[in-house]
Formats: C-alpha cells, structure tokens, sequence
C-alpha cells in the first residue's frame, strides 16, 4: 500500500517564506500591564496588523494569514465578544480600500454564519473588491477551528462525491475543500505573546511549517520582530521527510 502526502511540492528555499501564518496573542496583556482595557489592547493590535501585512508586501511574502478569532473564543466574557465583534466590523469598513489600493486581496476562512448580518456584507464586499489582487493574500481566520475545518471539508467532500462502502479517501481527495485550498501551505508559523501551543489553528496545513514562538506581545509585534522569526526561518533545514543528505543534494542541484 503506498501512501501519498497532501504537501506534494516541496518548495524552494528561500530568504523569506512565501506563506506566514500568524497567532496573534497577547492583546489582553498588553493592555493590563499598562492599566487599560483589554480592548485597548485589541485595538493597537488592529494597527500591528496594519504594520505586518505593510513588512509582508515589502519584503516580498506572498500570503499572510492571521488567526483574529477562534471558535472557542466565544468562551470569553460577552462583552469583549461584543467588542472584539464591534472592532472586527470597523476594521472590515476602513481597512479594505486601503488593502485594495496596495493590491492586496482579502479572503476570510471560518464559520462566519454565525456573525451578525452586517460583518457578513462586509465580508463579502471585501473579497469581491480585492478579488483580482496578487501581491499579498491576506485570509483573516475568524470564528474558524483547525477541526471544524477538516470535519466541514469532509461533509462537503462526502456531499458532492458520497463515498461507496469499498472507497478509501486519500489526502488529495480532500485538500480541494479545505477553507484554504487556494493557498500553498504556510512555510512559517509564528505565535507571540510567549505560548506555545498552536490552539487548533490550520491543523491540516500546519504539518510542515517551521514554527516560531516570541514572547513579544501582539501590540509590540513589528517590522523588526518579523525579520527576527524569518532570520530563525533561514536557520532551519526543511527536509520534508528526506534525509539530511538529499536535501544538501537537492540544494546543490538547484544551484548547479
């Protein structure tokens, strides 16, 4: 029986990955070390975002995709939900234009049914407006969960092409409805505020990714603190499952 991997290209090495995906943790904490509301907090990580996708366009990424709110983040007292929601629907309204101007497209991935009307218009006017943009994809995970994906790609999967008793369903037969099928796989992860756990975020897509873990807070995350996880990304040998030797040799024949 032969097996077959869903990361079926190996890409190039390079001085900056082409796909980084972002958990930005530590809003909450920033605020209370300086006595504010944590929603205070949110709202200078609004700006760090403005910050990263402006460093990512720069320095060339290709698709950045940011973890804003989890499934289980309606654990969280109501009225920071409600605010996270307000915070969420204001960013929608003034940040697109910007995004579109730059040639950014704006995709969002998650169970967005459960959002109020409103966020879900903007939502969908976003990702008409920057459609056709391709320097940077920007997919903003909200009410989205690494298992509520994998379990959703399946039924849609089981849905179109209802599987017969003897059918084994391979990785391949899948990927196609994963709520990021149209991105490559995150070459580089990174969580901030100091946890390292990846929180059931692209659980599927994450299985080669190196991960890099900070322990500066979301609010501090800037251009300088990118380029010091893509300086600890240069450092790692990505072998896909090869030895050590084939991919020196693989690196030696992409020179040659």
């Amino acid at each position: 029986m032969t097996h077959s991997s869903s990361t079926q290209e190996i890409p190039a090495p390079g001085a900056v990955p082409r796909h980084v995906a972002i958990i930005m943790d530590g809003n909450g904490r920033w605020a209370k070390g300086r006595r504010l509301p944590r929603i205070a907090g949110h709202r200078r990580g609004v700006e760090a975002v403005r910050e990263t996708v402006r460093a990512c366009v720069e320095r060339g990424v290709e698709y950045l995709t940011l973890f804003a709110f989890s499934s289980e983040n309606w654990r969280r007292p109501a009225d920071e939900v409600a605010l996270l929601m307000q915070l969420f629907q204001v960013a929608l309204a003034s940040e697109v234009d910007k995004l579109h101007r730059n040639g950014v497209r704006l995709k969002v991935v998650g169970d967005t049914g459960r959002f109020d009307p409103a966020i879900r218009r903007l939502i969908e006017q976003g990702e008409r407006l920057t459609a056709e943009n391709r320097r940077l994809t920007l997919t903003v995970a909200a009410n989205y969960g690494g298992r509520w994906d994998i379990l959703q790609a399946l039924s849609r999967l089981l849905a179109q092409s209802p599987a017969p008793a003897d059918r084994v369903l391979d990785e391949s037969a899948l990927a196609p409805y994963l709520a990021m099928s149209y991105a490559p796989e995150p070459d580089l992860f990174i969580r901030t505020g100091g946890e390292q756990r990846i929180s059931n975020f692209l659980l599927w897509q994450l299985a080669y990714a190196e991960l890099y873990f900070t322990d500066t807070l979301w609010p501090d995350f800037d251009a300088a603190a990118l380029d010091a996880a893509f300086a600890s990304y240069r450092q790692r040998e990505r072998r896909f499952g090869r030895t050590g030797e084939q991919t020196a040799a693989a690196k030696r024949a992409e020179v040659a």
